[in-house]
């Protein structure tokens, strides 16, 4: 079992000269790479019948501020106030050819003492050649990453922890399983990776077919919020998580937020939640403006 490090240890200042740029992610360099992109897949349980138990003080959430797929874990942990049940921390904001690192900007890793996040790929499986993303859910008792594989870390903070859970707040309810499933799908593929296909589209006539795509989905959520306060309805589920990531980095180079009459507001309502606020930098102050929603 690892053990936090007394050691302020951190990476060399980014340098793509001799470092090259990260890229699209490693695994796409990796010739006879044929598995996931997130090849880390395992799942904690309440009962442990997954080979990893809920515990406190036992997992280490890697995220980092700029990216929207581990912003969705720093907010899960915090509504369901898990702050001192599963640890946290912040890989630097810039990457080169080595991937994320801990650098001073966003402070040392307070679990391993690594300087590269990389490191803790290579523990779990030495030589790992595939992509380092975040976020990582790392288990100190097994000195391994238990996941990289982000629809599922969120999903099992949501309900794994629920003996030591702060709040009464449920973001995966039973019933509403099935229509939080599909709103997730469309939204990843027309939503959260939409707004980059329209940021990496190589030609005018890409860019604005990506754009189309983006925003007549932004506009189905628009109307389907002119009827509930949330996704599903009245409470935060996980859809609201995994949408509020991407509407608060919105930019398709055209149509602003503020322009969708309920989508805006929503936006803004949500902002207003600690868990939200706390783990978002960087939002101008039209976000704190009234929103006119019910609370």
């Amino acid at each position: 079992m690892s053990t936090p490090t007394q050691t302020r240890a951190y990476a060399s200042p980014v340098d793509h000269v001799d470092h090259g740029h990260y890229g699209s992610g490693r695994a796409h360099l990796s010739p006879d790479w044929n598995r996931p992109v997130h090849p880390f897949q395992g799942r904690i349980t309440a009962d442990g019948s997954s080979g990893f138990r809920a515990e406190p003080g036992r997992y280490h959430l890697y995220v980092a501020w700029v990216c929207p797929y581990a912003h969705r874990a720093a907010i899960v942990r915090k509504l369901k106030g898990l702050e001192d049940v599963v640890s946290l921390s912040y890989v630097d904001d810039e990457r080169d050819g080595r991937g994320w690192a801990f650098r001073e900007h966003r402070g040392a890793d307070p679990v391993n003492g690594f300087t590269l996040l990389e490191q803790a790929y290579d523990a779990t499986e030495k030589g790992y050649a595939g992509h380092i993303s975040v976020p990582v859910l790392w288990d100190r008792r097994t000195g391994a990453v238990v996941s990289n594989h982000f629809p599922d870390i969120t999903i099992d903070l949501a309900t794994q922890f629920e003996r030591w859970a702060g709040t009464s707040i449920d973001l995966y309810p039973q019933a509403l399983r099935p229509e939080i499933d599909e709103l997730n799908a469309w939204i990843y593929d027309d939503v959260n990776t939409g707004v980059s296909r329209v940021a990496g589209a190589a030609t005018e006539e890409d860019r604005e077919r990506e754009r189309h795509t983006v925003v007549s989905a932004l506009e189905r959520l628009d109307e389907r919020l002119a009827e509930r306060r949330f996704l599903t309805g009245d409470t935060i589920t996980e859809a609201d998580v995994r949408l509020w990531v991407t509407l608060a980095r919105f930019d398709t180079g055209r149509r602003e937020l503020g322009d969708f009459e309920h989508l805006w507001p929503y936006a803004r309502d949500l902002y207003q939640r600690p868990a939200f606020r706390e783990t978002t930098e960087d939002l101008p102050p039209a976000w704190d403006a009234p929103h006119g929603r019910g609370r």
